[in-house]
């Protein structure tokens, strides 16, 4: 009999491993080590209530990531960046069709990573709709399915992806979500956790004032233009 979930628990992994490109600002702050990463790994097996995704299609999602899935049995959703495909240190039109191919599943992480609330008409359509198109093209499957660069968005952005007709949207909010929920938080692995950190965040309740501030920023962004 199929166990129901009530709540599960998203982590977002961005680079694994020594970095082999330069970084945005602060985005060493979001890099793991392998050690780390297989720690994070080894705690979600056998957990139907935990959700592994991956964002900005760095090369180590094939290359560090994907063998050790596989070991484990897992499956993970990968948010690509269709307009850095191909770039030194970025996933390429065969690393997409490689994470596929192995049983995965590919999303949208927008064109350029840009800041959606930041966007004109034309970039808009560009990081939305001309991303999913050339992602779904690539994957032989449709793209419907977004992770918001930056956790950065407001009614106007949510506005253009119901539009757009995503069916999720994942964000970085953090704390559990609704499984069938539109709007996914999510968790990101972060350059300092330790063996202790997964388990922690998969099992642990967050006190009341952190629930509290979570839902109020969550409904903040939601509503403001």
């Amino acid at each position: 009999m199929r166990t129901l979930v009530n709540a599960v628990v998203n982590l977002t992994v961005h680079g694994i491993g020594p970095a082999v490109r330069p970084l945005d600002p602060g985005e060493d702050t979001t890099w793991v080590s392998v050690e780390q990463f297989e720690q994070v790994l080894d705690a979600t097996v056998g957990r139907q209530d935990v959700r592994i995704t991956f964002d900005d299609g760095n090369a180590s999602d094939v290359e560090i990531a994907l063998p050790r899935l596989l070991e484990r049995g897992l499956t993970a959703e990968f948010f690509v960046l269709a307009g850095l495909l191909g770039e030194p240190g970025r996933l390429d039109a065969d690393g997409v069709r490689e994470l596929v191919a192995a049983g995965m599943r590919i999303g949208s992480h927008g064109w350029a990573h840009r800041d959606w609330r930041r966007l004109d008409a034309e970039q808009a359509n560009q990081e939305i709709t001309d991303a999913n198109r050339l992602l779904s093209e690539l994957s032989g499957q449709p793209v419907s399915r977004v992770a918001v660069p930056f956790g950065s968005y407001d009614r106007h952005v949510l506005g253009r992806l119901r539009q757009a007709k995503m069916t999720r949207v994942y964000t970085s909010d953090g704390g559990p979500a609704r499984p069938g929920s539109w709007l996914q938080p999510r968790n990101s692995l972060r350059h300092d956790i330790d063996a202790t950190w997964a388990p922690r965040v998969m099992d642990g309740t967050p006190s009341l004032p952190l629930r509290l501030r979570r839902a109020a920023a969550r409904a903040f962004k939601r509503a403001r233009g």
